[in-house]
């Protein structure tokens, strides 16, 4: 039996990961740490639980490797998945990652998946669905109608996580499906934004005043950790955004129009589609 093993597979862009390559006929066994009990794919998987690895990756040859969520340092959990992986002859790894290094260790973990046969890092931007609920950048627009950014007016380059998956859904699929692997590619939408540009398309597109509060990187934090982040890795997420002040993000690529054959969504279009999920709450 060969197939593809997603990690995260009930996450944003695991879940349309999971449709997309279904649609195309492709196996796909599904990782999550609380597996559907209809879906006779679905499997556990807990990054914490080393014990549900090798039934995981068992018969599969491809991996979509989505790391610990809101982890500071994902290598002890997967540094042992990924030399199980090579072990059981998996031949693709395709990792999730990021534009920018979040965890300390991501340098090193983007390092360990290049050392694996067939391996692609995905760098995507920021996430469009960031700005939906229950994302806490999305519920302070929903409950408040603002943004808080340490980000000043520096642009990022948001992405719909569709078109993430549409991205390793193409590179997934076969493992010929497309040559040059062993390869980074940056993904962003076709546009960067700022969030003041992108709270007045949300206006626009809504009708409800959506204003930007700047916040200092400490200030962030603490909003981050009072919606429940962990502290450490509130701090990370508040030093990447206090990071696009510089510039650092406001990059624009071609790739999901390379690797797909369509441009990636606008984030026009992704408000126009989702303009609902900002109404006001109710009294």
């Amino acid at each position: 039996m060969t197939g593809v093993l997603v990690t995260g597979g009930t996450g944003k862009t695991g879940r349309e990961l999971v449709r997309l390559l279904r649609g195309r006929g492709v196996p796909v066994r599904v990782a999550s740490r609380n597996p559907a009990a209809e879906d006779p794919d679905a499997i556990r998987f807990d990054w914490d639980d080393p014990a549900t690895h090798p039934d995981a990756l068992d018969g599969q040859d491809r991996v979509f490797l989505v790391p610990p969520v809101q982890s500071g340092d994902p290598m002890p959990s997967v540094g042992p998945f990924l030399a199980e992986a090579q072990r059981l002859g998996v031949r693709k790894v395709v990792l999730l990652g990021s534009a920018i290094p979040l965890a300390p260790s991501a340098p090193e973990l983007a390092a360990r998946v290049r050392a694996q046969p067939g391996w692609v890092v995905l760098r995507p931007s920021g996430f469009m669905q960031n700005f939906l609920s229950p994302h806490p950048l999305g519920e302070r627009i929903r409950r408040d109608g603002e943004i808080r950014t340490a980000a000043g007016d520096g642009r990022v380059g948001w992405i719909d996580a569709r078109d993430i998956a549409a991205t390793a859904a193409a590179l997934l699929s076969d493992l010929d499906a497309i040559p040059g692997d062993q390869h980074d590619y940056l993904l962003t939408g076709p546009q960067a934004l700022s969030y003041p540009e992108a709270a007045a398309i949300i206006t626009a597109g809504t009708g409800r005043p959506v204003q930007v509060i700047h916040a200092s990187e400490d200030r962030q934090a603490a909003d981050l950790r009072a919606a429940g982040i962990p502290a450490q890795f509130a701090a990370i997420l508040a030093a990447a955004d206090a990071g696009a002040r510089t510039g650092r993000d406001d990059e624009v690529s071609t790739a999901v129009l390379d690797l797909t054959g369509h441009p990636p969504r606008t984030f026009t279009q992704f408000v126009q589609e989702h303009a609902a999920r900002w109404a006001a709450p109710t009294a």
